[in-house]
């Protein structure tokens, strides 16, 4: 194709030519240019040999010198009075060998296994983390919050002067009461906090016989429900920037997730409220909606220029760290077609331990579905704790 277009560009130009054959112009004077031979370059006469390169490779890569820098290792042995080369000259080498990287010793920790939930209902996987409430005077209270993945309701919290693993067995015990959580229908999700891995917190999911789960470390998109939930509050406009004793910070947080639970129209279900989603009635208000919008569109079918209007449904399946599959486009939390049994499934490969207190793969992949107990439903409460007042509502 070049040689027809240098042809026809004697008559017509170059590039008429060029447009014509479908040729670039570049291509076309590249390749007039003959390609250059590359010639092997003798080395100069001042340049190390191979046995005095393999020499200072040899000091470089030393026990003494293997944590240094080339710069470290030529002004040691100029100190000493020895001279092989220059230190540009002690990165060639290196570089020859593909060995210019991180000399000192790093820290090397081992792979974690990404957690992956799935939740096709209400009370299957809860997210549970703490932040902080700035007090006045330098004063710091602690918001423990526990939210239901699926639902994005906020099933219990509590504030305190303190973060404590005591304290957080008493949450926990308090809200499964409250949302009458049976053996092995749950899986309780955290970070890696202190108090989230305490032994007093695994013996406690253990005897209630909730699985526990833990993010990666240093990977806060592991927990995304509850850092979500906290950015939600942190960013509203009444949030205060000190609070005024701890009851002030209760008083607020409560009218919070008053709002939060009942009144919030949530994006990621479909606009639905968290309570509407938690408890069930979200067909009752699908079903109220879509009816508005078709009288909407007999009223003035010109509106909707891409036909009957359709409310969206909340997803039927929520994910954290929804694993890849083939031909399917990944989202963190959305509807999707699963290929797998319908039913509650929380599968974590983040935890190794018995089956009560943590997820094993292979013999627990598949938990049954369960009714979501109304509230008020009696439950077992462990000996050990009284049912105090608790700032749940």
């Amino acid at each position: 194709m070049i040689e027809a277009a240098e042809k026809l560009g004697k008559g017509i130009g170059i590039s008429a030519a060029c447009r014509a054959m479908g040729v670039a112009r570049s291509n076309l004077y590249r390749a007039r240019k003959p390609r250059k031979v590359m010639v092997s370059r003798t080395p100069p006469p001042r340049a190390l040999r191979p046995e005095e390169k393999g020499k200072v490779r040899t000091v470089l890569n030393s026990e003494l010198f293997s944590d240094c820098a080339p710069r470290e290792v030529y002004a040691t042995l100029l100190d000493d009075g020895i001279y092989y080369c220059h230190w540009r000259t002690m990165y060639r080498i290196l570089k020859e060998h593909n060995e210019v990287h991180e000399r000192r010793r790093q820290c090397r920790r081992p792979a974690n296994t990404k957690p992956e939930l799935r939740a096709t209902g209400p009370n299957q996987v809860w997210s549970w983390d703490i932040t902080q409430l700035r007090g006045l005077n330098g004063d710091c209270y602690y918001l423990y919050t526990i939210i239901d993945v699926f639902s994005r309701y906020v099933v219990g919290w509590m504030i305190a002067n303190r973060e404590s693993a005591e304290l957080a067995e008493k949450l926990i015990v308090q809200t499964c009461t409250k949302q009458g959580i049976e053996q092995n229908q749950l899986t309780l999700h955290a970070d890696r906090g202190s108090a989230m891995r305490s032994k007093t917190v695994a013996q406690l999911l253990g005897d209630l016989g909730v699985a526990k789960s833990h993010s990666r470390p240093y990977t806060p998109t592991d927990n995304p429900y509850s850092e979500a939930q906290f950015k939600t509050m942190k960013y509203r406009p009444d949030y205060p920037n000190q609070f005024d004793g701890i009851a002030n910070a209760r008083r607020w947080t409560r009218q919070f997730y008053f709002w939060y639970n009942h009144q919030h129209h949530h994006t990621g279900l479909a606009l639905m409220t968290p309570a509407t989603v938690h408890y069930g009635q979200t067909e009752t208000v699908y079903q109220k909606r879509q009816q508005a919008l078709d009288t909407a569109y007999v009223a003035h079918p010109e509106r909707f220029v891409c036909g009957r209007p359709v409310s969206p449904k909340p997803p039927d399946e929520v994910w954290i760290n929804q694993p890849q599959r083939e031909h399917q486009t990944i989202t963190l939390a959305g509807p999707a077609t699963s290929e797998t049994e319908p039913g509650a499934q929380a599968v974590s490969r983040a935890t190794n331990g018995r089956a009560i207190t943590s997820l094993d793969t292979a013999e627990h992949r598949v938990m049954s579905e369960r009714p979501l107990a109304q509230p008020g439903a009696p439950s077992v409460l462990l000996p050990k704790f009284e049912l105090e007042l608790s700032h749940n509502h």
